[in-house]
């Protein structure tokens, strides 16, 4: 049992303020604004941020995965495709991110629809990575049960014999870009009245920017 009554256990929320003078019309450049703001905070992760996918029975999922790149084409991140994440993106191409910057008192959510990056693409970055994290896509069935971990070290290194300089990329992994339809920029106020505007992507392009009730 927890000992502490969680109940009792809240934070007033006072150090910034966002409104109608000072938010960003392009929702891409006020999403990097924060972005920036949150590299120089001092955050273990700020590039951490959580997935939600929907598997066919309409069963929603979550899971902390770390963004890679981002432009007004969109916000990616790369996975294994035949994971949990993968399976479902595949029959729901649908998703939504949150980071949440908790020093900042700030969330972002984005909500938008899921295409896959080209072979090239998830190439370059996978060559960029450490090699041990290049055999480790290879070696890892993700979601799938693991009978031990010495059975997933013992995959390792058979891998390391097989490619002890050179790691292809594996033909089960690559990289997501999620296409934003919907931002929501929320900003910790006093007494729980806080700030949220939300951006919505109109049929000409165009972002239509609405402040949100707390």
């Amino acid at each position: 049992m927890v000992e502490k009554d969680i109940s009792s256990i809240r934070h007033d929320y006072g150090k910034f303020k966002l409104d109608e003078k000072t938010i960003n019309k392009n929702p891409f450049e006020q999403f990097e604004i924060w972005f920036n703001q949150a590299l120089e905070g001092d955050f273990a992760d700020p590039n951490a941020f959580a997935l939600s996918t929907v598997n066919g029975e309409g069963k929603p999922s979550s899971r902390i995965l770390l963004l890679k790149g981002f432009d007004e084409r969109g916000f990616v991140f790369y996975t294994n495709y035949e994971s949990r994440k993968g399976q479902e993106l595949q029959i729901n191409p649908n998703a939504a991110m949150l980071f949440f910057w908790d020093k900042f008192e700030r969330q972002v959510r984005i909500e938008g629809r899921i295409e896959k990056l080209t072979a090239e693409e998830s190439n370059q970055y996978f060559q960029s990575r450490p090699y041990t994290s290049r055999l480790g896509a290879w070696a890892s069935e993700q979601s799938k049960v693991l009978k031990s971990r010495f059975s997933l070290m013992r995959k390792v290194a058979m891998l390391m014999l097989k490619y002890p300089t050179n790691v292809p990329l594996p033909p089960h992994w690559g990289g997501y870009r999620l296409i934003p339809e919907q931002f929501e920029f929320w900003q910790g106020r006093p007494s729980r009245l806080h700030d949220r505007f939300r951006y919505a992507l109109l049929p000409q392009g165009d972002w239509q920017i609405d402040r949100l009730y707390p």
